[in-house]
């Protein structure tokens, strides 16, 4: 019976991310290394996507006090949230999806343990699994891919958008999105820490807090004690040094809905990010939603290849010693241009896009 439960709230993970994602014993695994069977039977009766304390009491009979304590804790732990309504200043209680969300939550504190440890490894097998199904099914799952909606926005570095007369758009721009949020939170990057503790650290950078978290979800983070608080000033300064890194800021949207409000804003590499690492394994596209692709001016390209080096999209390559870009591929982000040293590269605007690119078909 016991088991059955565990199916059953991995299935309500799974829906609330969104992603093609089936329930595996990996899966229940890390929800098994997470939470007790108590709490995990509390969760499976919240069929619902979202309660309020008033609901969640009238659905489970239990007393104010009981009540609390199990929403602290399960909220401590980071498999449920609790953010305040900003149109009724009511606390609303979801279920987070499991990537990106709770696996984030589990490293976000930056912690070296046992439990830290298993999980980092349970989630390398959650990868591997994704990898595994999309081999055996690849056409499928490509559909299905293109189904699902693009998890991040990259959000281009400003200064190598060629604007002419053009205005800088609000996503465009880091100061303006930092602007509309009173609580920025500064964390660990989930994705690098668990490459810490599986023993493969990366090879991009030496910095390990640089995923900011924004608005009610940072408020939520900060409150349990996964992030700290900090400045606007410090976060463009965050921001700035990941720019330098070669990293590309990706922005999460709540609910994976690009309409509304970002909820954090990421710093990722090839070597570590999630996404990044279940692509070039075969198992997903790279999916993200773009404005810009990057141009190069012949003339002043000397065929270094620092571009191609610093390309965490791959989409770039030499021939006759000049720059090509696939712009099929390329996802905007103006890593290329920033270290480029002969300024050789530009971000050009065009229409707002999903940029979908398939994996290799790597046959099982």
């Amino acid at each position: 019976m016991s088991e059955k439960v565990w199916i059953k709230i991995a299935r309500y993970y799974i829906k609330s991310g969104k992603l093609p994602i089936r329930v595996s014993d990996t899966i229940t695994d890390i929800l098994k290394t997470l939470i007790s069977i108590e709490q995990a039977e509390f969760i499976a009766q919240l069929r619902k996507h979202s309660y309020n304390f008033d609901e969640l009491k009238s659905l489970t009979g239990m007393e104010d006090a009981a009540l609390h304590n199990m929403l602290n804790t399960l909220m401590d732990i980071g498999v449920l949230t609790g953010i305040r309504s900003r149109r009724t200043g009511v606390i609303v209680y979801r279920k987070p999806p499991l990537f990106p969300g709770i696996l984030e939550f589990t490293l976000m504190r930056g912690e070296k343990n046992e439990q830290t440890k298993k999980l980092a490894g349970l989630i390398g097998e959650f990868y591997e699994q994704i990898i595994h199904d999309t081999k055996a099914n690849y056409d499928q799952m490509m559909v299905e891919f293109q189904k699902s909606p693009a998890p991040t926005r990259v959000i281009p570095i400003e200064e190598e958008i060629e604007t002419k007369d053009e205005v800088i758009l609000p996503y465009e721009n880091l100061e303006k999105i930092l602007e509309q949020y009173d609580t920025i939170g500064l964390g660990t990057c989930y994705c690098r820490h668990r490459k810490d503790l599986v023993g493969d650290p990366c090879v991009k950078t030496d910095e390990r807090k640089n995923c900011l978290s924004l608005g009610g979800t940072a408020e939520f983070l900060i409150e349990h004690g996964f992030i700290e608080r900090i400045s606007r000033e410090k976060a463009l300064e965050i921001l700035k040094k990941a720019e330098d890194g070669g990293l590309v800021h990706k922005a999460f949207h709540t609910n994976l809905e690009p309409e509304r409000e970002i909820d954090g804003i990421c710093n990722c590499c090839k070597c570590c990010c999630g996404t990044f690492e279940i692509h070039y394994g075969g198992g997903a596209p790279l999916m993200d939603i773009t404005s810009h692709v990057a141009k190069v001016d012949e003339d002043l390209c000397i065929g270094c290849e620092i571009c191609v080096q610093e390309c965490n999209a791959e989409a770039i390559e030499t021939i006759d010693n000049i720059a090509v870009i696939d712009e099929d591929r390329c996802i905007g982000c103006g890593v290329c241009s920033h270290l480029c040293p002969e300024r050789a590269m530009r971000l050009e605007r065009i229409d707002t896009r999903k940029a979908f690119s398939p994996p290799r078909e790597i046959k099982t």
